[in-house]
């Protein structure tokens, strides 16, 4: 299969290796000093897992790379209708478009830009992230759930997502196809927006805020406080799905720390806006109250563009 990584970052670089080391021809879509380093040297992936990729196409330029048969979509949220729009040159007839973003409004904003049909909703269960140009540090997976999961927005059977969960999986990494994509990505959001509220507040991994008693309530509170809006728009959400979510965050490596804290400490963008500020604007319009993200929100908004000019 002819694959397109759309931001080869953290997620989207380890999952490229994998592809490519498993044959598949694969095409890295990157900027700046990462891009050099791809270009250079390759791609290195660190931490839990160690493995090397080299002669693997890497460009800022999608026309470069010519139509695929999908494009794994794994930028940040902010960047999410200009990548888009980027992407428009590899994408031919049947050319799909699966998105692994953190927020439950991605697969919808896609396709605002692309056309409908062509998108399926995804999560991937992963922490990993750029420690220097051309190297990903992979944590390790997260107990219990696939490394990758995809399917059809508003649901149903998907030849199309079993077709790349199959190409996933003989590469070694595990997928899974689910027809309510609307829960599967409602769950990954109580996990993503509790989180990374939790961490990024406290400045602190998964480790120390999970273990503190005050930093746990908060975690808590933010996972409910997400899954509480989730059931306000109809998701069919577990009704123990806190406790699904602390239990999984309990297990994860105790050094893992969320997108959102990481680009927190290295003074870069947040997507805050489409974390805790969705939590909290879904809850407004209707009528859940959101206290923690609120809060999250309005102390964390100084530094939603970067570092603010002194900090």
């Amino acid at each position: 299969m002819r694959i397109a990584v759309m931001g080869a970052g953290g997620m989207g670089g380890y999952l490229g290796a994998k592809l490519a080391r498993g044959g598949h021809e694969v095409a890295l879509i990157a900027r700046g000093s990462h891009l050099e380093a791809l270009r250079r040297r390759g791609l290195r992936i660190s931490g839990a897992e160690s493995l090397e990729v080299t002669g693997v196409l890497a460009t800022d330029r999608p026309a470069e790379i010519g139509v695929v048969d999908a494009v794994l979509f794994c930028v940040k949220l902010y960047d999410t209708e200009a990548a888009a729009r980027l992407m428009r040159p590899v994408l031919g007839e049947d050319t799909f478009v699966v998105t692994v973003q953190n927020g439950v409004e991605s697969a919808a904003r896609i396709a605002a830009v692309i056309g409908p049909g062509r998108t399926l909703a995804g999560a991937a269960y992963f922490p990993a992230n750029i420690v220097a140009p051309g190297e990903i540090a992979w944590l390790g997976r997260m107990a219990g759930k696939p490394l990758i999961a995809c399917g059809e927005p508003g649901g149903g059977p998907s030849p199309r997502a079993h077709a790349f969960a199959q190409v996933c999986n003989e590469a070694g990494v595990e997928a899974a196809v689910f027809d309510d994509t609307e829960r599967m990505v409602w769950e990954k959001f109580c996990l993503m927006a509790g989180s990374s509220a939790a961490t990024a507040l406290a400045r602190q991994p998964i480790g120390p805020v999970r273990s503190d008693p005050d930093a746990r309530w908060m975690l808590a509170r933010a996972v409910g406080e997400a899954a509480a809006v989730g059931r306000a728009l109809g998701v069919a959400l577990p009704g123990d799905i806190e406790q699904r979510v602390l239990g999984f965050l309990d297990a994860t490596p105790a050094n893992g720390k969320s997108s959102q804290l990481v680009d927190l400490e290295r003074g870069r963008r947040l997507e805050l806006e489409w974390l805790s500020g969705t939590v909290a604007r879904l809850g407004r319009e209707h009528g859940i109250p959101t206290p923690i993200h609120r809060t999250v929100y309005a102390a964390l908004k100084p530094y939603a563009s970067g570092a603010p000019e002194g900090a």
